[in-house]
Order: structure tokens, then C-alpha cells, then sequence
């Protein structure tokens, strides 16, 4: 078992003094109601009020809500502010697959992409400009960790896609289901992406099922639990492997914490009611495609109560390995599903313009 310390956190920048004030759109209706009463001395009626403007209405400044006071939204434009991204352009692919591409307050990029299905859109966020976990099959690995998203920069994904889709589309397209599955690892900034969880499931802003969010990790241990007690989200663990060097040599945060303690993890995690972890597995030919890997994969998932997304990998410039064949991810699949798993082979979309799984790296 790994004894490995945790790897360090990436310091934040130091705030210039507009971002010292605080950013009214990172806050929940909690922390919102709470500051409106404490630091304004208003009701918390009005913490609702601003929340509705912010996360139902879209506003992006304080001017425009109207059924505030001018002098209350004086007093908020002088001891406030509203945060959020700039959308600097959308690419479509041949699919229909949309990536967004935004730029922050500093000038930092990002992606996320909206993906269509039969029945649904699906949002894929960002949670980090860069990552450190170092996966070597992801694009965005090969960026250095520049710093956290705050919560109110991955709320703003969210509502510019849903204004996209409006624009795009009319107003009964909507962003209908959301994966924390973007750019960066969630877990590593975990208390920014709890808060956008809890401001997104809020009745009184977008109002999304916590059935209809889902949050990826590289295998962030500690925080996996802690999650799971935080916010009734979905969970998905990027396994990619069915032993530990083969695991260390793909996703270099095994060393860290190992296949032992993340199965422990997984088989501790408080799991609603007919809900499944989702297992992912991206495979690379000829590193963890075999029908032995499949095997082992079986018995590492015994007692999980999860099912398997098989992802073939997406290649970009440069990436040190190759996508499976078909059959050989058929092969794969059908083990799985004689020992009685559910599995999806996910072939992913948007391949055209650079948006499928491993290859954002916000330079669209």
C-alpha cells in the first residue's frame, strides 16, 4: 500500500483589489442571504432576490436588477461584485458537439462542451485552467496547473451554454445534464467545486437534479467520501487500469494513492439509493486493452456497485499512445458484460474540432 504524502496545492494568485471585493456569484443563497443581512443590513429576501438575478435571470451586473433599489444596488456595485467569464467564441463539429471556448478576468482559457444525445444535452465543465494529476492519455496534462477555477467561473460555463443554446436554438433547448469531466481535477479544488455544485442544484437558481450532475476524479482518495456526505452527486473514478504499475504509468497519482485504497474509497462511498458509481476506462492499444486486463478489471470492480464506460482514446499531436480497435473494445466489453456489468463503449463526439474526452487544452 502507498504511504506517498499528498500532492501539494497550488497556491492561488494574489487578488489585484476589484477581486478582493467579494464575487456575489460564488456565493450560495446561503452565504448570500447571510452577507446581504450582515454586511447591508437588508433582509435575506433580498439575498433571494440577487441569487434569482444572478442564477435564474443571467444578470452579469448589478445595474440590471431592476426590482432593487437603486440605492441598494449602488451599495452593492460600491462593496461587491459579480464574477464569471467572458464567452471569446463556440465551435461546432460535424455531430453537433459545441465547444465553448471562455476567457477569465485575467486572461487565462478555458473549455467546456456541450454534447447533444437523443434525449438530452449534456455539459461537460472545467474545473481548473491546467491540471497537475499528469494523466499522460489527457491533452490538458500537458499544461501546467495555473490555478483554480472560483465557483462563480464554473457556475458561468453553465449559464453562457444555456444562453448559447437559447440563442441557438429557442428557448426550450436546455443544458440538461452536467460532468465535472472538463479541464483539471475537481477533487484538487474541492471546496470551489461544492459550492458550484450547491448553487446549480439550488430551487431557486437552475435547479438541476443532483441525478443529473456528475463529478469525475483521477482518484483524489481522501476527498471521495467527503463528496458523497457533501453533495448527493453522481461519482466517476477514471480507473484506466487493471493493476498498479500499469496504473502509476498512466495516471501518476497511483503512487499517491493506490488501486487498494481507491477501490476502499469506492466501496466506502455513501451512495444514494439505485445509483452506480461510473467506472471509467480509457483504453490504449496495447497498454490496457487485453482480454487479461479485462479480467482483472472484474475482479477488482467485485462488490462495487458500478457500471463501465469503456472510452476509446482520442488521439491529438503528439500523444504517446493509439486507439484500440473495435474489436478489440468489443472483446473488452463482452467480458465485462458475462460477469454481469453494465457497460457503455463511449465513442466520444466532437473528435473534429478537439472537444472529445482528453483533449481540451483551451486553445480552441
Amino acid at each position: 500500500m502507498s504511504t506517498s504524502q499528498p500532492l501539494p496545492t497550488q497556491p492561488e494568485p494574489a487578488p489585484d483589489a476589484a477581486s478582493s471585493r467579494p464575487d456575489l456569484k460564488a456565493m450560495t443563497r446561503e452565504q448570500l442571504t447571510d452577507w446581504v443581512r450582515e454586511e447591508l443590513g437588508e433582509s435575506r429576501f433580498r439575498g433571494d432576490q440577487i441569487f434569482q438575478w444572478l442564477h435564474q435571470k443571467r444578470a452579469r451586473d448589478v445595474a440590471g436588477m431592476t426590482n432593487l433599489s437603486k440605492k441598494l444596488r449602488a451599495r452593492l456595485e460600491r462593496t461587491a461584485r459579480v464574477g464569471g467569464l467572458t464567452l471569446q467564441d463556440v465551435r461546432v463539429a460535424r455531430d453537433g458537439t459545441r465547444k465553448l471556448l471562455f476567457e477569465t478576468a485575467a486572461g487565462d482559457r478555458l473549455e467546456s462542451v456541450l454534447i447533444p444525445m437523443e434525449d438530452r444535452i449534456t455539459q461537460c465543465v472545467s474545473s481548473q485552467i491546467g491540471c497537475k494529476i499528469g494523466c499522460r492519455f489527457c491533452l490538458t496534462a500537458r499544461m501546467p496547473l495555473r490555478r483554480n477555477l472560483s465557483a462563480s467561473e464554473i457556475v458561468d460555463q453553465v449559464l453562457w451554454a444555456q444562453q448559447v443554446l437559447e440563442e441557438d436554438g429557442g428557448e426550450h433547448e436546455r443544458v440538461s445534464n452536467i460532468v465535472y469531466m472538463g479541464m483539471g481535477e475537481p477533487l484538487d479544488n474541492y471546496d470551489n467545486v461544492v459550492a458550484s455544485l450547491r448553487i446549480l442544484m439550488d430551487e431557486h437558481g437552475a435547479n438541476f437534479s443532483s441525478r443529473r450532475i456528475t463529478v469525475s476524479t483521477s482518484g483524489v482518495v481522501p476527498k471521495i467520501a467527503r463528496l458523497g456526505h457533501d453533495v448527493p452527486v453522481n461519482l466517476a473514478v477514471s480507473l484506466n487500469a487493471s493493476y498498479d504499475a500499469q496504473r502509476t504509468g498512466v495516471i501518476p497519482i497511483n503512487k499517491v494513492w493506490d488501486i487498494e485504497q481507491l477501490m476502499g474509497a469506492l466501496r466506502a462511498f455513501p451512495l444514494p439509493p439505485r445509483r452506480r458509481i461510473t467506472v471509467e476506462y480509457v483504453m490504449l492499444a496495447g497498454v490496457n486493452d487485453t482480454p487479461d486486463d479485462a479480467r482483472r478489471l472484474v475482479g477488482l470492480l467485485r462488490g462495487i456497485r458500478c457500471k463501465v464506460n469503456l472510452i476509446p482514446f482520442n488521439p491529438w499531436p503528439g500523444a504517446p499512445y493509439s486507439r484500440p480497435s473495435n474489436d478489440a473494445v468489443e472483446a473488452f466489453g463482452a467480458i465485462l458484460k458475462d460477469a454481469d456489468y453494465t457497460v457503455t463503449i463511449r465513442y466520444s463526439k466532437g473528435e473534429d474540432i478537439g472537444a472529445a474526452c482528453g483533449q481540451l487544452d483551451g486553445e480552441t
